[in-house]
């Protein structure tokens, strides 16, 4: 019809960005844990055990930063926010050139049954492919940190799910 016709090329217009203008990208995600409060979810974003329980076993803290390690390398992470049972945020100072300077963000709400994280990883300067990749990880880490929630098992590096040839 002519209103749907109307409505796709506004929603084109709208949407259309000038070649010449940068753009940074993020990663976003959405999970529930459910039968865990805002609180215990918050423990595990923020505690080196709570995050080797489900991220990656070789997690440290030294000097405000946290270190994540991996069989194919790692990163760290300054927290530059913390609120019980709301909000985290970590800068990365260290690692991969795409990840430095970019930050990882956590919100937590209860919605019923369930805490809702919404995460994100903001500030790529470009969406390449290595980010691609890290969306996929990053989800697989998100279900295991559902998993913990929920049922007390999951996946944490190097058990987790390898899905490339960059693991």
């Amino acid at each position: 019809s002519e209103q749907v016709a109307a409505c796709c090329q506004s929603l084109n217009r709208a949407t259309d960005h000038p070649t010449d203008v940068k753009r940074e990208a993020d990663i976003r995600h959405r999970i529930g844990v459910k039968d865990a409060t805002p609180h215990q979810v918050y423990e595990s974003l923020t505690t080196v055990d709570g995050l080797a329980a489900w991220w990656t076993t070789d997690t440290k803290e030294a000097g405000g930063v946290l270190q994540f390690r991996f069989l194919q390398g790692g990163f760290d992470m300054k927290v530059l926010e913390a609120r019980p049972g709301e909000h985290v945020r970590w800068e990365v100072v260290d690692g991969p050139e795409e990840w430095i300077g970019t930050t990882v963000d956590w919100r937590l709400r209860q919605d019923g049954d369930y805490t809702i994280v919404l995460f994100e990883h903001q500030g790529w300067r470009e969406p390449v492919e290595f980010m691609s990749h890290c969306s996929t990880k990053w989800a697989s880490y998100l279900l295991s940190l559902k998993s913990l929630g929920e049922t007390g098992r999951s996946a944490p590096a190097p058990d987790d799910v390898q899905i490339s040839n960059w693991h």
